[in-house]
């Protein structure tokens, strides 16, 4: 079965203040059972040339209250002069989400997601990797977006620092990749809680054209004086691991 993602899945939120988040990242192994070492040497990561077929298949494991474990493939479903399309399915349980994300050029996005399965579509391309990507890098946006699935708009930001490079055990084997420092605010504020703030750090690999392992994080506060309102409320915590990969023709 087929859906749209669901809205009410997870709870997103957005403020006027800045909030502290969770540092994340290391040189130790992950929560999945994941390995992440220090690259032999440094990694920088060219533009990539997708070819349609491209297939990534992820596992996603969650520590958040209930949340599922899941399943992410993603598809490169199309090339052309409008840039590229993608095809990402989510398999939770027995239920398929399925969404498409719009690429115009390779690190750019027009239409796609920043903290969950979402779809957004972005009033000017965010620029979710800056190629050719090289430690020391960085870049800051402010976007106008529009949330189909939560219903919601506004402005979000999006900071990324590329802070070096790692040597990273997957599912799918070894890479060395580039690391990447994500820090998000969201557009959800409302009369009652501030801001959702993310905190993402990720490993993009030349080698797979895509990132191999992704750790999530974020959190909001509520608004008002009583002891809530000095309480980080978790939103979001999760591992994102490449299993497989399978080049297009």
């Amino acid at each position: 079965m087929s859906v749209v993602a669901n809205p009410s899945r997870r709870a997103f939120v957005i403020g006027t203040v800045a909030l502290p988040v969770v540092a994340l990242g290391g040189c130790a192994s992950g929560g999945s059972g994941g390995e992440v070492r220090r690259a032999e040497a440094p990694v920088d990561a060219p533009p990539p040339a997708y070819r349609v077929g491209d297939t990534w298949v992820y596992r996603v494991d969650q520590a958040f209250r209930n949340a599922p474990d899941y399943t992410e493939t993603q598809a490169v479903t199309g090339l052309g002069v409008d840039g590229i399309e993608v095809r990402i399915v989510a398999r939770i349980g027995d239920m398929d989400v399925d969404r498409i994300e719009r690429w115009p050029a390779p690190g750019l996005v027009l239409q796609g997601s920043l903290l969950d399965i979402e779809t957004r579509r972005f009033a000017a391309p965010l620029e979710r990797y800056r190629f050719p990507l090289s430690a020391g890098m960085s870049w800051n946006q402010w976007v106008d977006q529009v949330n189909e699935t939560g219903r919601t708009r506004g402005k979000i930001n999006r900071y990324v620092r590329v802070a070096g490079s790692d040597r990273v055990t997957t599912p799918a084997g070894t890479f060395d990749a580039v690391r990447m420092s994500v820090v998000m605010r969201l557009d959800d504020e409302d009369a009652f809680r501030h801001a959702t703030q993310a905190s993402h750090i990720v490993w993009y690999a030349p080698a797979v054209r895509a990132t191999v392992r992704e750790e999530r994080r974020a959190e909001y506060r509520e608004k008002g004086s009583g002891r809530d309102a000095f309480a980080n409320i978790p939103v979001q915590n999760e591992v994102a691991e490449l299993v497989s990969f399978t080049p297009g023709r």
